[in-house]
């Protein structure tokens, strides 16, 4: 049986879930999810990811990793740690990076935190003649407590669960998934709240991101407590604002998200203040810049001019990796890069970065 013939089944049986919930099971239900059992990455695959875009990208984080290390004293033991690590191309060319300083290899112990299987084979492949040889975990509580952090996310927390809330002429509905009259899934919505305040128009969809918020409240509380930085690459917004940025896509086109459950990547934007609001509560300091700043801080250009000085056929296509890294039509403005660090230091880039606006 398909998931989405489970999901009928057991809406049928049990009433209508929230959006929190569906997109739960469509990206890690064990049998038929999405990231439990196709994720496709890629040109040719469903979505392609920053580090599949232009090495220059993983090569700074990496070195933004190797200064950061040295900022905060250069211990001798660091845990070097990144979520949802997709094929391994980051990872891959940031440690190419990394060999420039060798005394940080030789202090990193690397952690890879993934949930899907087919990925953790993909990373396995990709890293297999990697030093430092990596060690794979599920959850960020496994990680060790007995080193500093440099933990990095690039597009984990946009495949975070959020709930959906649509303010209706008597208040705010929680959206859900329910089964239409010919037994298909549609939208619907819970009773509303009496009475609730709010100065939206009706029909706006505010989206709350708990769960976005408790997890960046989890790593500030691992950098407050070990030391050490993250840094969170993300498409979202900066401000609260009402919207629906529940997207489904498969091969690189929007599709809906309710046809084909566990068949397509299940996204929506990040709450970035909510993530900066929770770790400033656990005590953390965390500064943003659009990734094009962000990139540009930490020497893309320069970067962009070596690969063409050695690679001078190759000059239009590394421009336009480029552009779409940096550009404000592209990614350069609504991704946005996040670090959570310990206050004692401020790791390169965001010494005195502004809120991307």
């Amino acid at each position: 049986m398909s998931l989405l013939d489970r999901l009928k089944t057991e809406i049928a049986a049990g009433g209508p879930i929230g959006v929190d919930a569906y997109m739960t099971r469509c990206l890690h239900d064990p049998k038929d999810g999405y990231y439990a059992t196709r994720p496709a990455l890629g040109e040719d695959g469903d979505f392609i990811t920053a580090p599949m875009v232009s090495q220059m990208f993983g090569e700074l984080i990496g070195l933004w990793a190797v200064e950061t290390w040295r900022r905060m004293g250069a211990p001798p033991r660091v845990l070097l740690v990144e979520i949802g690590p997709g094929d391994g191309t980051l990872m891959s060319d940031a440690l190419r990076a990394a060999r420039l300083a060798p005394d940080f290899l030789a202090a990193a112990a690397l952690w890879l935190i993934e949930t899907s299987k087919p990925l953790v084979e993909r990373q396995q492949a990709r890293l297999a003649d990697a030093s430092p040889a990596p060690k794979w975990t599920a959850s960020l509580a496994a990680l060790p407590d007995d080193a500093p952090l440099i933990l990095i996310a690039n597009e984990v927390f946009d495949c975070l669960p959020v709930r959906q809330l649509v303010r209706t002429r008597t208040g705010w509905a929680e959206r859900r998934i329910g089964l239409g009259d010919d037994g298909a899934l549609v939208f619907g919505l819970a009773p509303p709240v009496e009475g609730a305040a709010s100065d939206a128009a009706v029909g706006a969809v505010l989206e709350i991101a708990e769960t976005q918020g408790r997890f960046a409240g989890e790593i500030a509380g691992r950098i407050v407590g070990q030391g050490g930085a993250a840094l969170i690459v993300d498409y979202g917004r900066t401000a609260s604002c009402f919207g629906d940025t529940l997207q489904a896509l498969r091969r690189h086109e929007k599709v809906d998200p309710l046809a084909t459950p566990g068949e397509a990547d299940l996204t929506v934007h990040v709450d970035f203040p909510a993530i900066l609001a929770n770790s400033r509560d656990r005590g953390a300091a965390c500064p943003a810049l659009t990734q094009g700043e962000f990139l540009l801080r930490l020497g893309v250009m320069q970067r962009a001019e070596a690969l063409v000085a050695a690679r001078p056929e190759q000059a239009g296509r590394i421009d336009r990796q480029l552009e779409r890294l940096i550009g404000g039509g592209e990614m350069g403005v609504l991704f946005k890069a996040a670090c959570i660090h310990d206050p004692a230091f401020a790791p390169p880039a965001f010494e005195d970065a502004p809120w991307p606006t």
